[in-house]
This record gives structure tokens, sequence and C-alpha cells, in this order.
């Protein structure tokens, strides 16, 4: 999601079509095994009401659990999803259609679907609003014609209210630093909702550079605000963005999980040492959420504080895609 060197897109586009093959040989040769494997909670004991607990993807499915006791009883739903967020009792899921393709669900407080819908690509990230009204989503896609190295990503937003659909920013005008900008290698992703449900930020990239830029939905505009910001997330005060930051302007040195102060853009970097390529999640006002790989491609969820101070926890073993509820 950065503008990568040539040999670094190379790199990426093969491992993203490698990583299509492999999803697909996944679904197929695993959906009856994984259907036996996962032991689903009985109907409505998984629920997106406001609570103190965590949504998560465990076992490709959407679960909760409890905030206090994160490593006790996972209440795993029959909800196949990829990527998963809610927040007042909306839900957003990515999840496979088909062996190739994926379909974006919106779920009621019950994991009910209440609107689906496909997208292209594979699934990246995926987020509501608070009040639960708003719901966006990000994909790679391969075909546009600016990108060198075969893939570039999608991103939309849909009004669950009145159904209002935009299927790619892309659509957006923008103005950079200042001035009206148009160029066609303009890409976006990692949307974050404020409280009103109409202003958004996202990550946008264009000419090499990575801009944190602020969205009016209605208007359909978006300004830029900051470089160097990738995958933002609004703290619950709405005043700090937690995001990755590519570490010395260069995303294959890695991305350095950071805070940034809306009021004066200064940045803070958190106490996760490692690499974070995640849009985090915030628990509440202090604590930040993200999820990590192993060395096997095995997810867990960690968490810490998001002033600098501290050391990260480790959270969920073996789950991703984290959301608090409450």
């Amino acid at each position: 999601m950065a503008e990568l060197t040539t040999r670094a897109r190379v790199t990426v586009a093969a491992a993203v079509t490698v990583l299509l093959a492999a999803v697909a040989v996944g679904y197929i040769r695993f959906a009856k095994d994984e259907a036996a494997a996962v032991e689903a909670a009985p109907p409505g004991s998984v629920t997106l009401d406001p609570g103190p607990r965590l949504l998560v993807v465990s076992d490709r499915h959407a679960a909760t659990v409890s905030r206090d006791d994160p490593s006790g009883t996972r209440q795993v739903s029959g909800v196949e999803c990829v990527r998963v967020y809610a927040a007042a009792g909306t839900g957003v899921c990515i999840q496979p259609d088909t062996a190739w393709s994926y379909q974006l669900v919106v779920l009621d407080r019950e994991l009910r679907p209440t609107r689906s819908f496909a997208v292209p690509g594979l699934p990246n990230r995926a987020r509501v609003s608070t009040s639960g009204r708003m719901v966006a989503w990000t994909t790679f896609v391969g075909g546009d014609s600016y990108s060198s190295g075969g893939f570039s990503t999608r991103t939309g937003i849909l009004d669950t209210r009145d159904g209002t659909l935009v299927t790619t920013l892309e659509e957006f005008a923008v103005t950079r630093e200042g001035k009206a900008y148009r160029n066609a290698d303009v890409n976006f992703w990692g949307v974050t909702f404020t409280a009103d449900d109409n202003a958004f930020y996202a990550t946008m990239s264009t000419g090499g550079k990575r801009y944190l830029v602020s969205g009016d939905f209605a208007a359909r505009t978006v300004r830029t605000v900051a470089e160097n910001v990738e995958c933002p997330s609004l703290s619950p005060d709405g005043k700090r963005i937690a995001f990755k930051q590519a570490v010395g302007g260069d995303p294959q040195r890695g991305w350095r999980l950071s805070v940034l102060d809306l009021a004066t853009l200064a940045v803070t970097n958190l106490a996760e040492p490692n690499s974070v390529d995640d849009q985090a999640a915030w628990l509440d006002d202090g604590t930040v959420a993200y999820t990590l790989r192993g060395p096997d491609g095995t997810p867990s969820i960690w968490s810490v504080p998001a002033d600098g101070t501290g050391k990260p926890t480790l959270l969920l073993d073996q789950a991703e895609s984290p959301a608090a509820l409450g």
C-alpha cells in the first residue's frame, strides 16, 4: 500500500499472486474441514451489543472475547470472515464468496446479514463509524494502468442509513498542500471515521508520497493533512491518529506504530519494536491494539499504551482484526 521500488513492486506482485492462489486452494481444501473444526457458539450467543468485549477473527470466523479476560473462552460464531469490525451494534465482514472472490456483508447485532455485495480483490481493511452508520473497506486489486507492480488498492464507503455507496474514493476531488490536484496514480486505503459520520481520514498515495487526508463524504472531497501516515485510526476523543509510519520514509525498512496529535501534528512513536503492518484499533483513549504475524504467518493480537510508555502486551493468540465493542 505504499510506493515501492520497481524490484520491490515485482516482488510484492509475485507474493500477491501466490497469496491469491493459496487463498483459493486453501478455501477449497479446507472449507469442509473448517466447518467441522470450528464449534460455533449457540445462535444468538455471539452478538455485537456494546460491552467490555473484543470482536476478532478467530479460525476465519467472527468471534468475541472478554476484554477483562482475553485469554478466556472465545465465543466463535458461524459467520466466516477474513476481516471484521463493529460499532454500535453494526458489523462489517469481508468473507469468501467463491474460491476466487469476496463479498462485503453488513451485519446486525446478532450477526445476521442486512446487505451484501461483491468487492474486488483481496480483503485488507474494514471499519465502521462510531454510530454504526458508515462502513468502509479496502482491498488489494490488480489491473490499474498506473500500477507497474501489478496491484493497487480500492477503497469504498457505504452509508447504511440511506444506502449511498461509493465504490472507490478515487472519484473524490483532491486538494494537495492547498492546491487542486489530479493524477491517475491517486490511490487510497485505511478509512477511519469521525463522530459526525460525514468526515473521515484515510491514506492517499500519489507521486511517490503517502499522505494522511481528511475527507468529506457528502462533498466528495479530500485534502492532505500530513505526510508519511498510513492506515490511520482515530482515537475515541477525536484528537489523535494511531498509524503506521514507514521507517525513514522507506516502507522496505518496515513500519513503526505511532500516534499523531491532530492539533500540533506532533508524532509519538509507540513502544512496539516490531514492524506493524496493520490498521490499529483503539481499545480506549489510552490503548491501541494491532495484529502481528509470526514467521509462519500465524496472527496474534497485541496492545500497547498510546503515549509511548510501557511495553506491548499479548492479548490473543491465533486471532486478528480486533475491534472494541465497548
